[in-house]
């Protein structure tokens, strides 16, 4: 248990709430969403609810967060892969330069 009071926990929760209602328009209203927004959001209304979950227990609702936060750290993981592999291909399909 961590030392908040049930209504600092219940804030807590209700942020984490926000941002994953708030992710779930973001992508349902874009055609290409930023999917550092999409998982970093996802992964910050995890950790909100969970400090909320750790205050006001349910043990079924915690496992839930622990997945959601482990497939936003997947998500995010493979966003810099592939920004990196991005960046990496732009540089090799660059004309070369004259000389």
């Amino acid at each position: 248990m961590l030392p908040l009071s049930h209504e600092t926990a219940n804030i807590f929760g209700f942020a984490g709430m926000a941002c994953i209602i708030f992710v779930y328009a973001y992508i349902t209203g874009r055609v290409r969403p930023n999917p550092f927004v999409q998982h970093g959001v996802n992964l910050l209304g995890a950790c909100l609810l969970t400090v909320s979950l750790l205050v006001n227990m349910n043990p079924p609702s915690l496992v839930l967060e622990g997945f959601w936060a482990a497939i936003a750290i997947w998500g995010l993981a493979k966003a810099f892969r592939a920004r990196r592999q991005g960046s990496c291909n732009a540089r090799h399909n660059e004309p070369e330069a004259r000389t």
